[in-house]
């Protein structure tokens, strides 16, 4: 399967567990840890009786702690190429250092969070998206049942991207995988029917040709996109990400994250970033 390429997404949720009305949030890795708003304002929505669902991505820690053990990190057409080595870097990282840390900020702030992650549950089930990737997964399959079971304990999930490889009898069968965080945000809105998918990053949005702000997209037009050499690096998955999810019905948005309270602001419905559909 090449790596722009998406897979059904099968769910194992009834009519009634879906949420409508939800909201899927992914927060990139590049921009945890700066002096952003985004925790405080994911609890004022919790005040306010909205439980976001939270994926994030942790690249820039992950590459951090790569090179403290002598790694160097490769990209290939914006997805981190992940050895047996890498893949241990990145599941201890996303699914301990990052979660642990995005959960204890939210309950300092008085909010209510549990962190999980793909693995668990059998929440995300995938397969090897290109062996010159290494241990990068696509989506297959999305179980809802242990993000509902979050959301129905009146927490916030807290997602950190990894999967389990498919049991298709081969010898990865089983395996953990690395799966991009936008990929992983844009495969759990689409299972859910969520109303609106945001991505916080740290860039202003999609940038033309001229390096401007475009703060509209069509499906049609996020899909040549795709394929253009107008976006490259870590904005094609996750305009792959807006077209997959818009596909079952929700709006997209990019946004830059950094700035003060970016997530309320664009859930107002004011103009920010680039709006997909």
């Amino acid at each position: 399967m090449t790596v722009g390429a998406r897979p059904t997404v099968e769910t194992n949720a009834s009519e009634e567990q879906t949420a409508f009305g939800t909201i899927v949030v992914k927060i990139g890795g590049s921009t945890l840890g700066g002096r952003d708003t985004t925790v405080e304002d994911l609890v004022a929505l919790q005040a306010k009786g909205i439980n976001p669902v939270v994926v994030h991505g942790g690249g820039k820690v992950i590459t951090e702690w790569m090179e403290k053990q002598g790694i160097r990190a490769r990209f290939v057409r914006g997805l981190r190429v992940t050895d047996r080595a890498s893949l241990d870097i990145v599941v201890a990282v996303l699914t301990g250092l990052i979660n642990k840390t995005l959960v204890a900020s939210l309950h300092a702030l008085n909010g209510k969070a549990i962190g999980i992650s793909g693995a668990d549950g059998g929440m995300l089930l995938g397969s090897i998206l290109d062996a010159e990737l290494g241990f990068v997964g696509n989506v297959a399959e999305v179980n809802l049942d242990p993000i509902m079971a979050v959301l129905d304990s009146g927490c916030i999930p807290i997602i950190a991207p990894v999967a389990v490889h498919r049991n298709d009898g081969s010898a990865h069968a089983g395996s953990l995988l690395n799966i991009n965080g936008d990929t992983a945000a844009g495969a759990i809105a689409a299972a859910l029917g969520a109303e609106r998918l945001v991505f916080l990053t740290d860039v202003e949005g999609v940038l033309d040709s001229s390096r401007r702000l475009v703060s509209r997209l069509t499906l049609r037009q996020a899909s040549r996109l795709i394929h253009s050499k107008v976006v490259g690096g870590g904005m094609v998955p996750k305009l792959e990400a807006c077209v997959f999810a818009l596909k079952a019905g929700s709006i997209a948005q990019i946004i830059d994250g950094r700035k003060p309270h970016a997530l309320p602001d664009a859930l107002a419905g004011r103009s920010l970033g680039t709006r997909i559909g």
